[in-house]
């Protein structure tokens, strides 16, 4: 049970970094609003973590997800409404910084019971 409550707690940790991480490249781009020609950036994670599901790379007996999985990449999409060049959509950006709030503290709440739990089992059930 400590393993598997280890393990959990090592892939929650790296979900709570990427998304640590993606509310900082997130305020960059709202603070970048009005620079010409900056084209936002977002973090890729879920892709990695999807990718190490589908080939098993994620089990009970392995390592977990490494920091290699978290990247930071210039938003692929050429989509830029306006004439400076920059593809900053304000709305879009403070959607996704409150999406990622939930997300956070959603992940914040897992390992926090997580921990109540192994409190529990230390304190033999009481």
């Amino acid at each position: 049970m400590l393993s598997n409550l280890l393990f959990t707690k090592s892939n929650i940790e790296r979900g709570l970094d990427a998304a640590w991480l993606r509310n900082n490249v997130i305020s960059q781009n709202i603070a970048n609003v009005d620079t010409p020609g900056y084209k936002r950036k977002v973090v890729q994670f879920e892709e990695f973590l999807s990718s190490e599901m589908k080939t098993g790379r994620i089990s009970h007996g392995r390592s977990g997800l490494s920091g290699d999985g978290i990247r930071i990449i210039e938003d692929p999409a050429e989509s830029s409404y306006r004439s400076d060049g920059n593809n900053v959509d304000i709305e879009n950006e403070m959607a996704l910084l409150a999406a990622n709030s939930l997300r956070y503290n959603t992940l914040i709440q897992r390992i926090n019971g997580d921990f109540q739990k192994l409190k529990m089992v230390i304190k033999g059930g009481r």
